[in-house]
């Protein structure tokens, strides 16, 4: 199972941000984008550009999430009562991979996309291969047995490199989490300053 370092480090490198706070990302040494002209200085940056990088930050964060699924997902969003941002947060932490990851059975986004789709992911007991179902608040999101001794698990498990946040429960000797509530963005544990009502505006622009 691909852990995809170059893509995640390249994409952290373009935005000039550790995204996924990992200690061995190359922003930590070269806060500067990649390529001859990564270090030139930039100039300021427009409002639909600060929008546009704002979006880009949140949508590379879920790992592979199409352009079309995201829009998706902010028009539905808009769509709901309540605050447009806080309802995009939380249809995007209410993803099944996202949950995954939330609940380190896996190192990274991109693992838990693969882990999902080659069925190693039970749903209150059903097995879902589907990245972007959406889960509900009292859902158990488990491993499957047969998959529990696998390398890229207990190594997720057992890395004290991220928290889990308090809108999934955990159940580390059954590998299972319940998630908990849908979050407000103020729960999610981004490891760098993400601007969803920026990204509010670039699509109702």
């Amino acid at each position: 199972m691909s852990k995809r370092h170059n893509v995640k480090y390249k994409l952290d490198r373009r935005l000039g941000e550790n995204l996924w706070g990992r200690p061995k990302s190359p922003v930590n040494a070269r806060p500067y984008g990649p390529g001859e002209h990564g270090q030139r200085r930039k100039g300021k940056m427009s409002d639909f550009g600060m929008q546009l990088v704002a979006k880009q930050k949140l949508k590379k964060y879920y790992g592979d999430i199409t352009e079309k699924q995201f829009a998706g997902i902010y028009d539905e969003a808009s769509r709901r009562k309540g605050n447009t941002a806080e309802n995009l947060i939380g249809l995007l932490e209410s993803r099944l991979d996202a949950l995954v990851y939330r609940a380190k059975f896996v190192p990274t986004v991109f693992s838990a996309r693969q882990f999902v789709n080659h069925g190693h992911v039970l749903v209150n007991g059903k097995r879902v291969n589907i990245p972007s179902y959406r889960c509900k608040p009292g859902d158990v999101i488990s491993v499957r047995e047969k998959s529990r001794n696998m390398a890229l698990v207990l190594e997720a498990m057992q890395s004290a490199e991220r928290d889990v946040p308090d809108y999934v429960d955990i159940d580390a000797k059954a590998m299972s989490a319940t998630y908990v509530r849908v979050p407000e963005f103020s729960d999610v544990p981004y490891p760098v300053q993400m601007e969803p009502s920026l990204v509010i505006e670039y699509y109702s622009s």
